[in-house]
């Protein structure tokens, strides 16, 4: 009898031992899984010391961030895990000028994607892949000689119809970029039958993402991703991470930052050559501003014909002046200006120097392709200077 009640007491004592030892969750269980207790520090903090830090993991994470994502997906699958969370807590805590900058020059060149898109079948939201390529700069070179908003390398620009030649580089034209940009995507999309494996596909081509699908015995992109290349790895969750954080940038107390040109614009043709330098003299407008509206031109020169005019893209608010820059355009002063060049033959004499580099992010569109040679470049040292500066600006 007497050891039946000393075992009764024992365990009523271990019982309350663990009653005493084991924290009591208050209110929801979801305010413990919103904090972890971390190990007391020896030498530092008492055994009993409790430490609670924000984990922004499991339900409360997928409470937010699954939940926004879910709220915005379009056509292209928004998905939520880990490497997407990483990418947007990354891209909050060390891009966060850069994300104000970008959010101010999307106020120009969205519309502009938007257009192209919505007339070629291809989602509005992967406007924000050129987010990921060039960070919204028209005059972006990646260091394999990607170019331009979408990052062509030269080989993929011509069979997708944009013309580089001695006047221009139509791969740092918005519009015409985002078409050759849409049709690529439409073509990646009819093969896979999947948004999210077209823009891995844009990253690393087409023949990688082919050869991880047949290993990965699986067209998902998540399933598939250990065998792309390391650099496409992290490249769709970054886009959907801009995707979110572009959404929602509000939530993070982000403000866009004022674009440094006017994002209000008209297009005129001309029909035949006429500089840069004289449009910016007859309608007062300077110069680094019109390049910057019309960055594919490469000698500053738009060279236009009656068989293919050329589009100039001038800031709205100068309509008053129309009647002087149609007559630059039509009359002798266009001709006259160009003299200051001199022959085609001198032009090509020019002493060019390469171009400014530009990492786009981690990324760099079609990696495969081989890298591009220096490209000559006419624009005068001090404009080129000017132009960089307010590229790089913010």
């Amino acid at each position: 009898m007497k050891r039946l009640l000393v075992l009764i007491a024992a365990l009523c004592l271990i019982q309350f031992s663990k009653a005493a030892t084991t924290p009591k969750l208050q209110g929801s269980s979801k305010v413990a899984e919103c904090c972890i207790v971390l190990p007391a520090h020896a030498g530092r903090d008492s055994a009993a010391t409790r430490i609670e830090k924000p984990v922004y993991s499991g339900i409360y994470r997928n409470n937010i961030f699954k939940k926004r994502l879910d709220s915005i997906q379009q056509d292209v699958q928004l998905d939520y895990n880990e490497y997407v969370q990483a990418e947007i807590d990354n891209y909050l805590s060390t891009e966060r000028a850069e994300i104000s900058r970008e959010l101010g020059l999307s106020k120009y060149y969205f519309p502009i994607y938007e257009k192209a898109f919505r007339e070629t079948g291809i989602p509005d939201e992967i406007k924000y892949l050129s987010v990921v390529e060039s960070r919204l700069n028209p005059n972006a070179i990646s260091r394999v000689g990607a170019t331009g908003p979408w990052q062509f390398m030269n080989n993929t620009a011509r069979i997708y119809g944009l013309t580089m030649d001695d006047y221009v580089d139509e791969r740092k034209d918005p519009v015409q970029s985002s078409y050759a940009a849409a049709a690529y995507l439409k073509d990646a999309y009819q093969q896979f039958g999947d948004w999210l494996l077209a823009i891995a596909s844009y990253n690393c081509g087409k023949s990688n993402v082919i050869r991880a699908i047949e290993e990965a015995g699986s067209n998902d992109f998540w399933a598939i991703r250990q065998y792309l290349p390391a650099e496409t790895r992290d490249y769709v969750p970054l886009y959907i991470a801009i995707t979110y954080v572009m959404k929602y940038h509000k939530s993070y107390n982000i403000v866009p930052q004022e674009c440094y040109f006017s994002t209000e614009t008209d297009t005129v043709q001309a029909d035949k050559f006429i500089s840069l330098t004289s449009v910016s003299r007859v309608l007062s407008i300077d110069i680094a501003q019109l390049t910057l509206l019309n960055p594919s031109y490469k000698r500053l020169i738009v060279n236009g014909s009656v068989e293919s005019p050329k589009s100039l893209v001038i800031p709205k608010n100068f309509k008053a002046k129309y009647a002087a820059l149609y007559g630059a355009i039509n009359c002798e002063l266009a001709d006259a200006d160009l003299s200051t060049y001199g022959s085609y033959d001198r032009i090509r004499r020019i002493e060019s120097r390469p171009p400014i580099h530009h990492r786009s992010r981690k990324f760099d569109t079609m990696a495969s392709a081989k890298p591009k040679k220096n490209i000559n470049n006419f624009v005068s040292y001090r404009l080129e200077a000017a132009v960089a500066a307010k590229l790089n600006k913010g």
